[in-house]
């Protein structure tokens, strides 16, 4: 038997996004999200949820631009800093001994440690109660070289793809407020229901 908790939003493992913006006197800003995640494939987007109160909100409303920067295991202790203490008050990078890095193409900076940045161009804004989703399309992936596995496609053709078990992310429990690592592999995505998919269309 279920026991019902009331109306409350519950996602696990939440992806941890780091947000990068720049303030009005171009001061470089860096805050954790919880609530964020990919919203649209092409083009693609992603979404970050934020309160009025927060300082990155209001940068990112005036630069029409953020970047999402994702921090391996390493940065658990940065990551939560950036989270909990105000772009209001403190220099973040400065007090993490984190390095900003001004975007080409977007008007907000990256952060060089981390292995994966997105950057983002606003493309719409949302109102839903407490937090407003800013939904921002990628304009360009970036992930340090060392991260990335080459796959063969064709004896020609060779991609690039993201390494996640090289990048160790790490997810966020909402309810508990507590960090994960990453487990073993669980299955293959498109693959795993096939033998499903299969017996159905018999």
């Amino acid at each position: 038997m279920k026991k019902s908790l009331g109306p409350k939003a519950f996602g696990f493992p939440v992806p941890v996004f780091v947000v990068g913006s720049y303030m009005e006197d171009y001061k470089a800003n860096i805050m954790a999200a919880a609530a964020a995640g990919v919203c649209c494939l092409s083009p693609p987007c992603i979404y970050i949820s934020l309160r009025e109160a927060t300082a990155t909100y209001h940068n990112i409303i005036r630069n029409n631009a953020f970047t999402v920067n994702i921090p391996s295991e390493e940065y658990i202790s940065e990551t939560d800093y950036v989270g909990i203490a105000s772009g209001k008050k403190f220099d973040k990078f400065l007090e993490t001994d984190l390095n900003p890095v001004k975007s080409d193409l977007v008007n907000a900076p990256y952060v060089n440690e981390f292995p994966l940045v997105m950057e983002c161009k606003l493309k719409e804004t949302v109102n839903l109660g407490s937090h407003t989703m800013f939904i921002g399309e990628v304009i360009d992936l970036k992930v340090d070289n060392d991260f990335l596995t080459s796959i063969i496609v064709k004896s020609d053709l060779e991609l690039s793809k993201v390494d996640i078990e090289k990048i160790k992310p790490f997810s966020y429990d909402l309810s508990l407020r507590e960090y994960y690592k990453l487990g073993d592999k669980a299955g293959k995505g498109f693959s795993a229901g096939l033998k499903l998919l299969n017996k159905n269309n018999k």
